[in-house]
């Protein structure tokens, strides 16, 4: 077989080339996201949980869990250029429980947030993005907790975004689905979090 015909072969044959890879979901958040206590936070954390909501939907989106435990707002946008080295189709902002439990002002919050939107979509136009809101404890500052609670669906309406009201809805410092602090889930609670964020996920996929 002469280069020609065997060039020829490669082009008109599909088996042959090489397969897209498929889209990929990046869950940027915090511990709730990373599953901390859980005793296989691989297979019972959320984002997990999402990825197998994913196979049984027949969808062939990747999930990439890029949440780490303890982290802010401001650290989610400082490791930000390294989690956009990897082609980003969808983007689910999980971040800002730790600024609020540390009394960070909502304003700094809210603009560290406005700036992983923008830069997610410098890098990457066609990006969509889903951004999860939190709620902080009645027991709070009620001015802090009103201004903090605000900063969510106002991105999300001011970005044209999808919006997940509360992330921990149904399960927040319920000891049914909490660890013994009353702040992380148990597998039980994770897969409340998952049926709530594939709620407002499956529709933007």
């Amino acid at each position: 077989m002469n280069v020609r015909w065997l060039s020829l072969v490669l082009f008109f044959c599909p088996v042959l080339h090489a397969a897209p890879p498929p889209p990929t979901i990046v869950f940027l958040g915090d511990s709730l996201t990373a599953g901390y206590g859980l005793e296989n936070p691989l297979a019972e954390a959320y984002p997990a949980l999402i990825q197998e909501k994913l196979r049984a939907a027949g969808l062939p989106h990747r999930v990439v869990n890029a949440g780490i435990s303890g982290d802010t707002t401001a650290g989610g946008l400082r490791r930000l250029n390294w989690i956009l080295r990897q082609p980003v189709d969808v983007l689910v902002i999980a971040l800002g429980g730790n600024d609020g439990l540390r009394g960070i002002d909502p304003a700094v919050t809210r603009d560290n947030l406005q700036g992983i939107i923008d830069r997610t979509r410098e890098k990457y136009p066609a990006v969509r993005l889903v951004l999860a809101g939190m709620q902080m404890p009645a027991n709070m500052n009620e001015e802090f907790t009103r201004a903090y609670r605000e900063i969510f669906p106002a991105l999300a309406e001011a970005n044209g975004i999808a919006l997940i009201p509360f992330l921990l809805e149904g399960i927040g410092a319920d000891p049914a689905f909490n660890q013994p602090d009353l702040i992380h889930p148990t597998a039980a609670g994770q897969v409340i979090i998952a049926d709530t964020v594939w709620k407002h996920l499956r529709p933007v996929l």
